[in-house]
């Protein structure tokens, strides 16, 4: 798919203004879209706008790809903690059938008492939700 098509879709998509202009080393004029007149209405539209504004979204390519390496690094920070919480409930899990902690280190057992420990504030709530909601029953008898 082109340019071209690619900037026409973006324009229809998000209702936005743009316009492209491409230089080729094998023409002699630039191809643009959607028109001669169209783009420099953008442009003059652009140039109007104060430079703050300008500027507010602009990027360059290593911007753009460091942005996108952070967002990267970010959601795999964020996959790694939810991988560990998961691996430690199993963990919990298979301890209550049984089988033996002493091969964890030290790391692994603080993370483990971690996720106990979020468990059972958890079961705690649900508890909690339960008996209130007992509580406000029709059908219970205060004292019985």
């Amino acid at each position: 798919m082109s340019l071209m098509k690619k900037v026409s879709e973006l324009c229809t998509l998000c209702d936005i203004d743009a316009c492209a202009i491409i230089y080729s080393p094998y023409d002699s004029q630039p191809e643009v879209w959607p028109s001669l007149l169209g783009a420099h209405r953008v442009l003059v539209q652009f140039k109007t706008m104060p430079e703050m504004e300008q500027s507010k979204k602009m990027v360059n390519q290593e911007s753009f790809l460091r942005q996108r390496i952070n967002k990267s690094q970010e959601q795999l920070k964020k996959q790694k903690k939810d991988n560990r919480e998961k691996e430690m409930a199993r963990v919990m899990f298979q301890s209550l059938t049984g089988k033996s902690l002493q091969e964890l280190t030290m790391s692994d057992l603080t993370d483990l008492n971690w996720v106990i420990d979020q468990h059972l504030k958890e079961i705690q709530l649900r508890m909690k939700n339960i008996k209130n909601k007992a509580m406000e029953s029709p059908n219970h008898v205060q004292g019985a």
